[in-house]
């Protein structure tokens, strides 16, 4: 059958098809390919710094708590996991496929080396929630030195 949208497909922008094809290729190798053309990485991640601690929240829409995994690496976080597809209809036609399912990363740099063993994670209505406290030395405010002559 064909699509009722006989433009959706011959339309697209090349480099678009491209970028999406690379991002494909690097998720495959366990890695990521930064963003171009405006696609987001996923999960979407907001980071506050606050005084003793820093605090991570990730968008994880249609993912189970058990599908998720946070480990602590070299000054930073990785979050892994997989979104599963819902069901999978045989003989049905999809006329526009946006969602996307299958297995992520993300690698979130910290300015320190976290403390494994001081991370807590909580899992609600599909937001990941992170908080990492800072080590002593992170939490020493900047000091100006003096720039002498000579």
């Amino acid at each position: 059958m064909r699509s009722p949208f006989p433009l959706w497909r011959e339309e697209r922008d090349p480099l678009a098809t491209i970028q999406q094809d690379m991002n494909r290729l690097f998720r495959q190798m366990g890695g990521e390919m930064p963003t171009l053309f405006g696609e987001r990485r996923f999960p979407a991640l907001d980071m506050t710094d606050k005084e003793d601690r820093v605090e991570i929240s990730a968008e994880l829409p249609g993912v189970a708590r058990e599908d998720v995994k946070v480990e602590a690496a070299d000054n930073g976080l990785v979050i892994r996991g997989e979104k599963k597809s819902e069901h999978e209809e045989k003989g049905e036609n999809a006329y526009v496929l946006e969602r996307s399912y299958g297995s992520f990363m993300r690698r979130v740099p910290l300015p320190f080396d976290p403390d494994p063993d001081r991370i807590e994670a909580a899992f609600r209505d599909g937001i990941l929630k992170i908080t990492v406290p800072k080590p002593e030395e992170a939490k020493r405010e900047p000091k100006a030195i003096e720039i002498k002559e000579g």
